[in-house]
């Protein structure tokens, strides 16, 4: 035995790679249990990916190369694009909850794995019943299926919400202590059914009053905000604040997303867009082999040469891309935290980047000089202008509270401020110019608005030097309006260091 006042050994602490949550040894929790990082990077992955390919069915409308195009957008694209933005933004919603449900189970376990593989099942089913929505907008089925769909989904996340909490190791810490689960568990469940709430609503109106479902549908995405400037203005008029437990940790309960995953949603849309581009590349530019034998004498290079204006259609849209997604990389390195209205406004940005794809099917499709090529250079600035000045916003939307959502440098009068507002104002700009050049000048062809598109990252080099120039003359010119006094206290104060030391 030990004697009094020695130090009795314990069991060796495990090593920090057999740690979870907090500071919970593995071995602790029983065999299975694991962390969530890998399950929650692989369902962002795959909820970017269905959110984009919602824009297929879109981008591969059938035109008939001598029907006018204005026409076509009137009567065929406007309707896809509309349900096609509905339900992007219906996917960001389920995405959005599938993030805060996270937020509060911290672990995950064998049947947890499961449950999560069987909601991402029904979420990748989402794009063909879309598919249906498109092509018959006046059948009820389609409808019917989507928000059956969202319906299911929303059961099976709140299955995941009664899981953890009937085994309470698999929550975050401070629930797991908390004497207010249920409140917290109440909570939870009520942000996970209030979509599939709406959407049950929607399923059943649309075999009686199609409209009416798509008001639910629509629902879906903007109730929350409603309903968050509702407590704020009652919060303002009547002068009480919502009740919480003493406890209550705001993270889990009133601020929004975690920027990480924004970030990684994100980048999967980007790459997803632009993937879409090489595939319709890879699907409609490869000439048939008969044709090269017959028509060119097996010259593959002259064959090739006839899509000359597709592939600088491909360069020119994946340069925008690419150049949009470095713009909102910039915008989110000064970021701190994100804000719901932030979130709101990086998910209406991406909605509008996963239309690229028809953009940029319908310039390289009207790349000759035709009757269709200025409408379908308009629906290219209109797509990117807003994808771009939704961009602009989140940036707005963060400088409103630049104290909590930016870093020091980027607030106002950082040595990065400047910059980054000439850089996310550049691509709405651009597209404006465009936009208004197509009004004016009748033989601004689709080859000049590529080229334009590739040419956007040189303009980037020259605003970083233009802004450098402009923030140099402009100090240089505080510096002369200053009382000549202040420079020469300014001149002493620098010289008294090395005259102390002397």
């Amino acid at each position: 035995m030990a004697e009094a006042g020695e130090a009795v050994a314990g069991p060796p602490s495990p090593p920090p790679s057999l740690l979870l949550g907090r500071g919970r040894a593995l071995g602790e929790l029983g065999g299975g249990t694991q962390a969530s990082q890998r399950l929650l990077a692989y369902s962002d992955a795959l909820l970017s990916i269905i959110a984009t390919v919602m824009i297929l069915p879109v981008a591969h409308t059938k035109i008939h190369p001598d029907q006018k195009l204005n026409e076509s957008v009137q009567q065929l694209l406007a309707t896809r694009i509309a349900v096609y933005l509905m339900t992007f933004l219906i996917v960001t919603v389920a995405w959005a909850a599938h993030v805060r449900l996270f937020q509060v189970i911290e672990l995950i376990d064998d049947v947890l794995a499961l449950l999560n593989l069987a909601c991402m099942m029904l979420i990748t089913f989402l794009p063909y019943t879309f598919s249906l929505m498109a092509s018959f907008p006046d059948v009820p089925f389609g409808i019917f299926m989507f928000s059956s769909c969202t319906v299911i989904i929303g059961f099976v996340q709140a299955v995941i919400v009664m899981y953890g909490f009937h085994h309470p190791y698999l929550l975050n810490h401070q629930i797991q202590v908390s004497e207010n689960q249920a409140f917290y568990k109440y909570h939870i469940l009520k942000i996970i059914v209030r979509g599939p709430t709406l959407s049950f609503f929607a399923a059943i109106f649309s075999f009686f009053f199609i409209p009416m479902s798509y008001v639910f549908l629509g629902l879906i995405i903007f109730f929350p905000h409603i309903r968050h400037v509702t407590k704020w203005f009652t919060s303002k008029t009547t002068g009480r604040e919502e009740e919480l437990p003493l406890e209550s940790f705001t993270f889990y309960l009133n601020e929004p997303l975690s920027k990480e995953r924004v970030e990684a949603f994100t980048d999967g849309v980007y790459a997803i867009v632009a993937t879409l581009l090489i595939l319709d590349i890879c699907e409609d530019n490869v000439p048939d082999a008969k044709l090269v034998r017959e028509k060119y004498h097996g010259h593959l290079i002259n064959a090739l040469s006839e899509y000359g204006p597709n592939f600088l259609a491909y360069f020119g849209s994946f340069v925008t891309v690419g150049l949009l997604w470095f713009v909102h990389h910039s915008l989110f390195l000064h970021v701190t935290k994100t804000t719901r209205l932030m979130g709101l406004l990086n998910n209406l940005s991406l909605a509008f980047i996963g239309g690229l794809p028809l953009a940029y099917q319908l310039t390289s499709k009207y790349a000759e000089k035709s009757h269709n090529e200025t409408e379908a250079i308009q629906v290219s600035c209109v797509t990117i202008f807003f994808g771009s000045i939704f961009q602009f916003g989140i940036w707005t939307a963060a400088l409103f509270y630049e104290r909590e959502t930016l870093h020091p440098y980027a607030r106002y009068g950082g040595k990065e401020h400047a910059f980054m507002f000439a850089k996310l104002a550049l691509y709405p700009c651009v597209s404006l110019f465009a936009f208004f050049l197509t009004c004016v000048l009748s033989e601004l062809s689709a080859t000049i608005f590529h080229i334009m598109q590739i040419a956007i990252p040189f303009a980037f080099l020259v605003l970083r030097i233009l802004v450098r120039v402009a923030l140099m003359t402009i100090k240089h010119i505080a510096s002369l309006s200053r009382p000549r006094e202040n420079v020469f206290e300014e001149e002493e104060a620098c010289l008294s260091p090395p005259e102390t030391l002397s």
